[in-house]
């Protein structure tokens, strides 16, 4: 597979300098800039961000996978198109117009879509984005965005428990089985899985398969939550202090196209993420980053280091707005994670296995 290498079983976490990393639409910072940013001290916005985190909500284990009896197929000629979706999820959203109670089951449906090409133009703008390498090859978390609009037309279903204006994306556990070349042809089914309650409300795991032949050769679980108040409302959480955050491989600056690229590439027009007034209608003071983007940024500067099958997984804390100066951070172990640059505070804790 061009541009990997099989994992070593150990290493100095040095290794991974900074002129390692590829460049894509973030922006390697000096130490002299990082040490004026650190001076300048928190930004006005970083109050209302706090409010924000969901670290709470993330979990260090994603559930594990079991495929429930009784689940009906439905293969669908073509993918979804994701903007009736986002249409049906609005509408169904209004008061009078979608279902007053959410199930408490998963749906028992899966969806498959068959015979996906590769369009090579734009997975060399998938990587220019997210800081991969232009290869034949695809990276893990692109075929995420291949899916994707197969796993929304199962969320924007009203059978879906969660509705879909209300999720969370607070995990992502991605297997890729085997290398997958660009020339090959993709199967894709969707389905749902592992409702439990949380203390902030539900979560449930929306799974993704990708085969080739027969042959799964990619499986994508992502975790949502949905938030639902009490009798009491949720109340005020205790503060925890969090860790120190590891040393820093690297610094960031992540520009505000970042939200326009990721959204034209993934497809994923989410206003919180191209909006400065969409955010602040979803209570954030400025739009934040996708969450795959941040996790595909990290896995690209990993990537010359990717063994040829593994499983990477992800808790997404807090948002990353936009702009920013993150730190990223990985050690011998394999153990990844995203910090602000300034102030320490978590945007997400991975690891490949």
């Amino acid at each position: 597979m061009a541009g990997r290498k099989d994992r070593p079983e150990d290493g100095p976490a040095e290794d991974l300098s900074v002129h390692e990393l590829i460049e894509g639409p973030t922006e390697v910072i000096s130490v002299a800039d990082l040490a004026a940013a650190r001076a300048a001290g928190p930004g006005p916005d970083v109050a209302v961000e706090q409010t924000h985190d969901l670290s709470a909500y993330a979990t260090e284990e994603l559930s594990g996978l079991t495929r429930p009896a009784g689940r009906n197929r439905v293969e669908l000629p073509r993918m979804p198109a994701r903007g009736a979706l986002y249409r049906r999820a609005l509408l169904g959203a209004l008061p009078g117009v979608g279902p007053s109670r959410r199930p408490d089951v998963t749906p028992a449906v899966e969806y498959a879509v068959g015979g996906i090409t590769v369009d090579r133009a734009h997975l060399a703008e998938y990587d220019r984005v997210c800081g991969f390498r232009l290869s034949d090859t695809l990276p893990a978390t692109y075929p995420h965005v291949l899916g994707f609009p197969l796993a929304l037309r199962l969320m924007a279903a009203p059978e879906f428990p969660i509705p879909l204006t209300g999720v969370v994306h607070v995990g992502n556990r991605i297997t890729v089985h085997r290398p997958v070349g660009a020339g090959e042809t993709l199967d894709f089914v969707a389905y749902a899985e592992n409702l439990r309650p949380h203390e902030r409300g539900r979560q449930v795991d929306v799974v993704l398969t990708g085969s080739v032949d027969g042959e799964e050769v990619w499986h994508g679980v992502s975790t949502y939550l949905g938030r639902a108040r009490g009798p009491g409302g949720e109340g005020r959480r205790d503060r925890v202090e969090r860790p120190v955050p590891p040393a820093a491989t690297a610094h960031w600056r992540v520009s505000p196209r970042v939200g326009r690229d990721y959204a034209r590439v993934s497809g994923d027009h989410n206003p919180i993420h191209t909006s400065r007034l969409g955010a602040r209608l979803f209570g954030f003071p400025r739009p934040i980053a996708h969450g795959m983007w941040s996790k595909a940024r990290c896995l690209a500067a990993l990537e010359s280091r990717l063994p040829e099958a593994y499983t990477v997984e992800v808790a997404f804390k807090l948002p990353v707005p936009l702009p920013a100066t993150v730190a990223f951070s990985a050690t011998p172990a394999w153990d990844f994670a995203l910090h602000d640059a300034r102030t320490g505070r978590p945007h997400l804790a991975g690891r490949v296995r």
